[in-house]
């Protein structure tokens, strides 16, 4: 039997997309079918603002939430999953020193890419023509979109959910997408909701024309990640 979605104050102030739902079930499946502990009640699902999401990203909790829909969702996180990211991060930014295109953020960087949600891609690079004066935001959210976003995989993640970020990626305007599977040591590359390409755990990660000349082999990058070589 699925659980009544009800709250103190049913649908006063609810996100319109919330507020005709009528199960806890139907609120996970419009999120793309992820576990229900990632959705946080207070604020309940709905409700949530802007303000909210940064008293609980910078607040004594620090959990790391995206708004979707006025409801806060922790993002799927993992131990390795975030080495993935952060061993990216390291080469994206070596090839930066060289290519002066703009720069990198990790998964604490809040961005409103569509209307009315704030996400938190594991990376994303962002080129200079998108930042006036090459300065980069100071702003708790920044108004950006990024031309590159790397979705590392965690065990939380569902394939509904990711296709729903990358439609909402592309829609704001995000040029490539890398979603990188550590558990097969393979990655996807979207340069479109529709247009895909496998990776293998012998093949590579490159950068086309966001990001030219990087290339990026998988198997250096969770060599590194597991290693530190």
């Amino acid at each position: 039997m699925s659980t009544a979605l009800t709250s103190p104050s049913p649908r006063v102030g609810m996100d319109p997309a919330i507020a005709n739902l009528q199960t806890v079930a139907d609120l996970l499946k419009r999120l793309g079918g992820i576990p229900a502990h990632r959705v946080r009640w207070k604020p309940f699902p709905g409700t949530a603002t802007e303000r909210d999401l940064i008293a609980i990203v910078d607040g004594p909790e620090r959990r790391l939430c995206e708004l979707v829909e006025g409801t806060l969702v922790e993002k799927a996180v993992g131990f390795f999953d975030d080495r993935i990211g952060i061993v990216l991060l390291h080469f994206l930014e070596t090839y930066l020193e060289e290519n002066d295109l703009g720069f990198c953020v990790g998964p604490q960087a809040l961005m409103r890419i569509v209307p009315g949600r704030v996400r938190l891609p594991d990376v994303s690079f962002i080129g200079w023509t998108k930042v006036p004066n090459h300065q980069v935001p100071t702003e708790p959210i920044a108004d950006l979109v990024p031309d590159l976003v790397v979705e590392v995989l965690s065990k939380g993640n569902t394939s509904r959910e990711m296709k729903v970020k990358r439609a909402e990626y592309f829609q704001g305007g995000v040029r490539l997408i890398w979603e990188i599977n550590p558990k097969r040591q393979s990655a996807r590359v979207y340069t479109s909701p529709s247009h895909v390409q496998e990776i293998g755990p012998h093949g590579s990660l490159e950068g086309g024309d966001v990001l030219p000349g990087f290339v990026l082999p998988l198997k250096r990058l969770f060599a590194r990640a597991q290693r530190g070589v």
